[in-house]
């Protein structure tokens, strides 16, 4: 049976964690005019969208049970399970052909359990983990990487062309995660190489802005270099994505490439330097926030820099 498009006014939407992205998605649903009830840890956190009209639930179940379609953007595999597959999760209270949608970057093998269990209760799952930061989810220029079926998808297509500008879907469920996974290990590269780059420049007597002047527009550009770079030279720290969420991602990438058999030595590298990071309390800073367990193997006090 095909799924009805979602439409504002017409679909009742639910939203599950209200955090430095999940507050700036759901808020572009709201805004498009679709009704919306939300749930967070924390319910300070979610004030803003109910002051713009977002209704209040206590758990998760019950967000489900006032929902057609679900979303959920919560921190940790574990916090996954338990918004949707709890006692009190989505899954016990989202109704026969209801959506839910997992915007969490996650476990591929979790994405598939979800899948299987919501499809026993007459339900459709969706993974569609987002790239693109603090930034993108303001803009709604996200890049949302979606694995599910393709009636499912089509079906949200509305909603998730509110929150991003490049929408791909990869396959089936668990196929969102995969590529979201490589996603990071990309951006594991590329913060490495901006860092130890900067450092570099800086060290050679150069003037870091118009260092980044020139990669940024030359074949070493990326969005790090771009979008991080000049928070980094400005000594502000502040996640768009925390450190933590990051090691989180980059284990499970490292856990699913040893259960394919692959060998990231490069990926298993950064890992241990935002291991680094942490330990210097810096867990709930921007990924960013690299370059400070950087300079301290140079001992350079990369904050109190001269010009910085």
């Amino acid at each position: 049976m095909t799924l009805e498009l979602a439409a504002p006014g017409k679909s009742r939407i639910g939203w599950i964690g209200t955090g430095v992205m999940g507050s700036s998605m759901c808020g572009h649903l709201l805004a498009a005019g679709y009704g919306v009830t939300v749930f967070n840890r924390t319910q300070a956190k979610a004030e803003s969208l109910l002051q713009r009209g977002a209704r209040w639930a206590e758990t998760p179940k019950q967000v489900a049970e006032a929902s057609d379609i679900v979303f959920t953007i919560v921190g940790y595999p574990r916090d996954v399970r338990q918004v949707i597959l709890g006692a009190d999760g989505v899954l016990e209270g989202l109704r026969a052909g209801g959506i839910v949608v997992d915007m969490t970057t996650s476990e591929p093998q979790l994405a598939q359990e979800i899948a299987q269990r919501a499809t026993e209760r007459g339900i459709h799952a969706v993974d569609a983990p987002v790239t693109g930061g603090d930034i993108g989810a303001r803009q709604a220029t996200l890049s949302i990487m979606v694995g599910g079926a393709a009636e499912a998808v089509a079906a949200i297509m509305p909603c998730l062309e509110r929150m991003g500008k490049t929408i791909v879907h990869h396959g089936g469920p668990g196929a969102g995660q995969h590529a979201k996974l490589a996603n990071q290990i990309v951006i594991a590269g590329n913060m490495i190489g901006l860092c130890e780059g900067l450092l570099y420049a800086y060290r050679a007597g150069l003037d870091p802005e118009k260092f980044l002047q020139s990669v940024g527009s030359g074949s070493g550009s990326s969005w790090a270099v771009n979008n991080l770079g000049p928070r980094i030279l400005k000594n502000n720290f502040d996640p768009g994505f925390f450190v933590e969420h990051f090691i989180k991602d980059m284990a499970i990438a490292l856990d699913e490439s040893r259960r394919m058999g692959l060998s990231l030595p490069g990926l298993a590298l950064v890992e241990q330097m935002y291991r680094a990071v942490q330990a210097q309390g810096h867990g709930r800073c921007g990924t960013h926030a690299l370059m400070l367990a950087l300079a301290s193997l140079s001992k350079i006090d990369w904050k109190s820099r001269q010009g910085g």
